[in-house]
């Protein structure tokens, strides 16, 4: 079973210029988390992750240290779901950067991490 929540806007004081730590900036992250349960057939949210808490910890991530690159961020989120909840097979994040400034045109910059309990 696949759990997926899709465009989580959160604020954060991360990036690698110092002006986007100083002023901040919101981010979108995108999970896709596999579970192991039988909330399916159960209907009991014991039996699966309640998504309010993955959303819970990608607040904290952003809250928390400040990091420099997309790739330390989106880690950071992937490593926190297989620690926290133990039924998590398999968890996939995408964190993009919207309001990026390059010198071309472009919707957002993103780095996905996908990670697997071994």
């Amino acid at each position: 079973m696949t759990i997926e929540l899709s465009g989580l806007v959160v604020f954060g004081r991360h990036g690698y210029l110092e002006e986007e730590r100083r002023l901040g900036q919101r981010f979108l992250v995108d999970l896709w988390v596999d579970v192991r349960g039988d909330a399916t057939a159960t209907d009991r949210i014991e039996d699966t992750v309640d998504y309010r808490r993955i959303a819970g910890l990608v607040e904290e991530i952003f809250a928390g240290p400040e990091r420099l690159l997309l790739e330390g961020l989106t880690g950071a989120i992937v490593d926190g779901i297989l620690e926290r909840f133990p039924t998590v097979e398999r968890v996939r994040v995408r964190v993009r950067k919207p309001d990026v400034i390059l010198d071309v045109p472009v919707d957002f910059a993103a780095v996905t991490v996908e990670r697997s309990r071994l």
